[in-house]
C-alpha cells in the first residue's frame, strides 16, 4: 500500500476541510428536505452516514477518485454528503489527471438531465434543493481546475527560475573560465619571453666561462633585469587573481604593450644574440589597442619559440597594413645554423620542432596565439616553409 507523507500544512488543510464538510452537513441539515415517511432509525442512520463521509474526507490523498466515486453514489441516497462529496470532487478535479477529472464530472451530473425532465412535476423546495446541489458541485470542480491550473503555473514559472538561475551560473562560469584562460596566455606569453632570455643568456656563459668580462657583465645585467621584469610580469597577473576580492592593485600598474613597442622588443631579442629583421609597422595611424596587443603577444611569442627550437636562426618579422585593410603579422626563421641539423627537418616557430634550445614546446603557445587572434577578430596560421616556420596572422583594423 502506497503511504502518503503528509507535512504539517497537509495536515493542517485536510482538518480544515473535514471541519468544513462537518460544519456543511450541520448548517445544510435543517434545509435539506427529508422525505416524511422515514422513521427515526433511518434518520440517525443517514446522520451517520453522513458523519463517515466527513471523515472520510480524510482518505482525500489516497484514494481521491475512488473517495468521490463512492460519496456520489452514496449521495443519491443520503442526504448529509453534499459537504464531503463537494471536497472529494474538488480534489479529484486540483490533483488528478484531466481524463479522471472528466469521469468524475460526468457522474456527478449524470441524474442532471432526468432532474430537468422532471422539474415540472418536481415539489419547489425538492427542486431547489436540487439546483442548489449541482450548483455546488459544478463549483467545486471549477475551483479544483482552477487551483491544479495555477500549480501548475507556479511549477513553470519556478521551473523557469531554477533554468535562469542555472543558465546565470553557466554564463558566470564560463566567463571565469576565459578569464583563467586570458590570465593562462598572458602568463605563458610574457613569463615565457622573459625566461627565455634568461635561459639563453644563462646558457651562453655555461658553454662559454672564458668570455671577456664585459660580455659576461652585460649577459648578467641582461639577466637581472629579465628576472625583475619577470617578477614584475607575475605580481601582476596575481594582483589581477586577487583583484576580485578587492585587495588587488588598482593603480600603478605597467600599461599593456601595443603595437609600437614591437621595436623595443626586438631590441630585447637582438641583444640576447638573436638575428632579427624588422619590416613596420606602418608609420601613421596606432590600431586599436587589442589589435595592437594582439600583435605584439604574436611576435612575442614567435621569437621565443625561436629561441627555444632553432637558436641562432634569422628570424624575419614583417607588420604591414592600415585602417580598413587589416594588420597582417608575418615572422618567419630560416633553418638554424649548425652541421649536426639533418635534411628535411623545420624549426618551428610554434615549438612543434625537435628543438636544440632550451626548452621543449608542446603547440601550446600557437594554441594560445590562434585563440588571441580568434577573439580580436582576426586569424591566424602556422606551418613549416622552406626548412623553417612560419607564422602568418591577419587582425582587422577598420577605418
Amino acid at each position: 500500500m502506497r503511504r502518503i507523507h503528509r507535512t504539517r500544512r497537509d495536515w493542517a488543510v485536510d482538518l480544515g476541510l473535514f471541519l468544513f464538510a462537518a460544519c456543511f452537513a450541520a448548517i445544510s441539515s435543517q434545509s435539506v428536505p427529508v422525505a416524511e415517511d422515514l422513521g427515526p432509525g433511518w434518520r440517525a442512520a443517514d446522520q451517520v452516514v453522513g458523519g463517515l463521509g466527513c471523515a472520510a474526507v480524510l482518505l482525500r490523498r489516497r484514494w481521491p477518485v475512488q473517495l468521490a466515486v463512492v460519496l456520489l453514489l452514496a449521495g443519491s441516497q443520503a442526504h448529509y454528503l453534499t459537504g464531503p462529496t463537494m471536497v472529494a470532487v474538488f480534489t479529484v478535479a486540483a490533483t488528478r489527471p484531466w481524463k479522471a477529472t472528466a469521469w468524475v464530472a460526468a457522474l456527478a451530473f449524470a441524474p442532471l438531465p432526468v432532474f430537468l425532465w422532471q422539474l415540472a412535476d418536481m415539489p419547489e423546495e425538492r427542486a431547489g434543493s436540487a439546483v442548489t446541489y449541482f450548483a455546488l458541485i459544478a463549483g467545486s470542480i471549477g475551483w479544483g481546475l482552477f487551483r491544479r491550473s495555477r500549480q501548475q503555473l507556479i511549477a513553470s514559472l519556478r521551473e523557469r527560475a531554477e533554468l535562469a538561475e542555472a543558465d546565470a551560473e553557466s554564463r558566470a562560469e564560463r566567463a571565469r573560465m576565459e578569464a583563467r584562460e586570458e590570465i593562462a596566455r598572458e602568463m605563458h606569453d610574457v613569463l615565457g619571453h622573459r625566461l627565455s632570455l634568461l635561459s639563453v643568456h644563462a646558457g651562453a656563459l655555461e658553454f662559454n666561462p672564458g668570455a671577456p668580462r664585459a660580455e659576461i657583465e652585460r649577459a648578467a645585467g641582461v639577466m637581472r633585469e629579465s628576472a625583475h621584469l619577470a617578477l614584475h610580469d607575475l605580481r601582476e597577473v596575481i594582483g589581477v587573481l586577487r583583484a576580485g576580492s578587492g585587495s588587488g592593485p588598482a593603480e600603478g600598474e605597467r600599461p599593456q604593450p601595443e603595437l609600437a613597442d614591437l621595436a623595443r622588443l626586438v631590441a630585447e631579442a637582438r641583444a640576447a644574440g638573436g638575428r632579427i629583421e624588422l619590416a613596420g609597422p606602418p608609420a601613421g595611424a596606432e590600431p586599436p589597442p587589442l589589435v595592437g596587443r594582439t600583435a605584439y603577444r604574436i611576435v612575442q611569442e614567435a621569437l621565443t619559440n625561436v629561441r627555444k627550437h632553432a637558436p641562432g636562426a634569422a628570424v624575419d618579422v614583417r607588420v604591414a597594413g592600415g585602417p580598413g585593410d587589416g594588420l597582417t603579422v608575418e615572422v618567419r626563421n630560416a633553418p638554424p645554423p649548425g652541421p649536426d641539423r639533418a635534411p628535411g627537418t623545420s624549426a618551428a616557430l610554434g615549438g612543434a620542432g625537435a628543438g636544440e634550445g632550451t626548452g621543449a614546446g608542446g603547440g601550446q603557445g600557437l594554441i594560445g596565439l590562434a585563440e588571441r587572434a580568434r577573439l580580436a577578430g582576426g586569424e591566424l596560421t602556422a606551418a613549416p616553409a622552406e626548412g623553417g616556420f612560419r607564422v602568418h596572422a591577419w587582425l582587422p583594423w577598420q577605418g
